[in-house]
């Protein structure tokens, strides 16, 4: 069995997709944390997670700016920058804010620091353990839709009616049933429609790695001050 997993982030932890390669069949599950995705059994070769991985001492990730550049205007704004590393010691927005203002003189925003949890934990799992650094990749959701609707930037936000239509349409035909059954046990999952399409984005993508036709932006992606990759892969 060769299993790979897309996850999204979700009020209750991960959404995770999962899809056998060999036999084709793909299931779902709620994790609470990131280490579920990773080491749970069967474990996935490749865990593509929405969330950043590599993370800047100030400024903004390269991987960032090219992303929302290529999804262009509309899109561009789904892609919000990566915290700085300092701001993972943080244990109030108030505090994270203190530490960019001194680093950078900005504040954090709030959205950011609503995913510092998460980046944190992926952060420590993939310091603390090395070899997971090819296994888990850092995917953005908007950047698959983009490559699956042939390069094509959509033209709805995904919480729009007609933003969940479209990239409905996009999945239907790689995932068919298994897209339908997830999206109506979502409330099993605790989690809302985006989520579980942002989590089949990223299983696509995961299928792409695995299969060597990925690309990374950027193409040469620099590291961070603990050597890991800042890129979204796609």
């Amino acid at each position: 069995m060769r299993v790979i997993c897309g996850a999204d982030g979700c009020k209750a932890g991960w959404v995770a997709i999962c899809k056998d390669l060999d036999s084709g069949s793909v299931w779902w599950r709620l994790c609470s944390r990131a280490c579920e995705i990773v080491y749970g059994q069967p474990k996935p070769e490749i865990a593509a997670l929405d969330i950043p991985i590599g993370l800047p001492e100030a400024g903004a990730r390269v991987c960032d700016r090219e992303a929302r550049w290529l999804l262009g205007p509309g899109r561009a704004s789904s892609v919000f920058p990566a915290p700085i590393r300092a701001v993972l010691e943080a244990g109030s927005h108030q505090e994270a804010c203190q530490m960019r203002v001194r680093a950078e003189g900005k504040k954090l925003s709030l959205q950011a620091w609503a995913i510092v949890p998460k980046i944190r934990e992926v952060d420590e799992l993939l310091r603390e353990d090395p070899e997971l650094r090819a296994r888990i990749r850092e995917v953005h959701p908007e950047v698959s839709f983009y490559l699956l609707a042939g390069k094509q930037r959509l033209q709805y936000g995904k919480r729009h009616a007609s933003g969940g239509k479209e990239r409905r349409r996009l999945l239907e035909p790689v995932f068919g049933q298994w897209l339908h059954a997830a999206l109506a046990e979502r409330g099993e999952l605790a989690s809302t429609e985006d989520d579980v399409l942002d989590a089949f984005a990223a299983l696509w993508t995961a299928e792409r790695i695995a299969s060597g036709i990925s690309q990374t932006i950027p193409c040469v992606p620099p590291r961070d001050s603990f050597e890991l990759s800042m890129e979204i892969v796609a």
